[in-house]
């Protein structure tokens, strides 16, 4: 089943929210979900007979452009031997997201992650704190604005 494929099924089952399928860029074709369906969306994906997408390949923070930070997912279905990407974009301002640890449970370290070096906040995540990096660390790393602090407790951190 190809993109356009999924995209017809997902706009039936949902009046808005579904961003037309992304092929014409040198990367895996893609489609943006509004933040607010992303979780409604990856549960139908999941439990969809025609779709069956059981399988969280990755999900990625991305700092997206000068406002908005970015959620990339991508899907697999074993079963059906299908693939799908799928982004979320959200202002830098309110990073907020909806969890899919409930859809897939490979999202939760996933979703730390983000959370860790992007700064993505996963709305209802069951654990979300930072899974790399100090819990006493101040901003997130993998942000294009971000400074890399001269001291760490007292340490010179050497860059």
């Amino acid at each position: 089943m190809d993109i356009k494929e999924i995209y017809n099924i997902l706009k039936l089952a949902f009046e808005e929210g579904i961003g037309e399928p992304v092929t014409d860029k040198p990367v895996d074709p893609y489609m943006i979900i509004d933040a607010k369906n992303i979780n409604a969306v990856c549960l139908f994906l999941r439990d969809e007979e025609r779709l069956q997408f059981d399988y969280l390949n990755c999900l990625s923070g991305v700092d997206y452009d000068k406002d908005n930070l970015a959620v990339v997912y991508h899907l697999s279905s074993f079963a059906l031997n299908h693939k799908l990407v799928l982004k979320t974009v959200v202002p830098k301002t309110d990073p907020n997201v909806p969890t899919v640890s409930d859809v897939w449970a490979a999202a939760d370290w996933h979703e730390r992650e983000a959370y860790d070096l992007i700064g993505v906040i996963f709305e209802n995540h069951p654990d979300l704190r930072r899974i790399l990096c100090p819990e006493d660390w101040e901003g997130h790393s993998l942000r294009k604005d971000y400074k890399v602090p001269e001291f760490y407790n007292g340490m010179k951190v050497p860059y």
